[in-house]
């Protein structure tokens, strides 16, 4: 199993979670899908669970706030952070939009809501007790995530700036795509691509081991198929949507170049 302990190197995704209408469907599917258990659900922090693989902190998950209006599920991508302020200061000053501030969450961490200037919301997080995902590139674990955003150079450059991404290049044909990596990092964290289809977003992508038996659980859990697999130079990949429509990504990763 792939762990990690400890803080996340600031610009890295570290976490992912989603609000959902229907706790208990969104665990049974994702149960079923991920093989996922979770943790019971915390009343202190507005019935929020965490989903575990091999009993390590893989996602979280949770009810919608009482008294929010119902809006749609999708899963949000957290950059990490060492310094929630700066961090906040810095997304203002390259062109981003703070849509929730910088807050504690009990003694897990501080987190805040930001959409980058093309319009793709994330989240940050800066780490407390809680220091994001602690097992990642396993069958039912995150193993990437990425910024889909309106304008590929203006997301760039936003994520550079606030950030301190540097980038290689993957583009090709009618496809604008970079893979980021963060300051100090020794090999790619993420990526950003040009959207050109629908608004932008923050996508996440969980490994399973088998991406054809993994969509036939999907679509036997009640979700949909976006993307039929698919294979490339790291492996093959599908899009899904989970009970409420929410899409993300399926992969049986090829070894990373390197």
């Amino acid at each position: 199993m792939a762990v990690h302990e400890g803080s996340w190197a600031p610009g890295t995704p570290c976490w992912v979670d989603i609000s959902v209408p229907d706790l208990a469907r969104s665990q049974a599917f994702y149960r079923a899908v991920l093989g996922w258990e979770f943790t019971e659900s915390s009343e202190e922090f507005g019935g929020y669970t965490t989903a575990l693989v091999g009993g390590r902190a893989a996602a979280g998950m949770s009810p919608p706030m009482q008294g929010g209006d119902a809006s749609p599920s999708f899963w949000t991508v957290y950059l990490a952070t060492a310094d929630s302020a700066a961090t906040e200061a810095a997304i203002g000053a390259s062109g981003g939009r703070t849509v929730f501030g910088s807050m504690e969450v009990g003694d897990l961490g501080r987190m805040g809501i930001y959409a980058d200037p093309t319009g793709a919301v994330f989240g940050t997080w800066e780490s407390g007790g809680h220091t994001g995902y602690d097992v990642f590139g396993e069958p039912g674990a995150v193993t990437w995530c990425e910024g889909m955003v309106g304008d590929f150079e203006a997301g760039k450059a936003f994520y550079a700036k606030a950030f301190g991404y540097t980038y290689t290049d993957m583009s090709a044909e009618g496809m604008d795509y970079a893979m980021f990596t963060v300051p100090g990092g020794e090999r790619p964290a993420g990526g950003i691509g040009g959207e050109k289809e629908r608004p932008p977003y923050w996508s996440v992508t969980f490994e399973v081991d088998g991406t054809d038996a993994a969509v036939e659980r999907v679509q036997a859990a009640g979700g949909g198929l976006v993307m039929e697999p698919f294979d490339f130079e790291y492996g093959r990949i599908a899009v899904v949507t989970g009970p409420d429509g929410e899409p993300f990504g399926l992969i049986t990763s090829a070894p990373f170049p390197g």
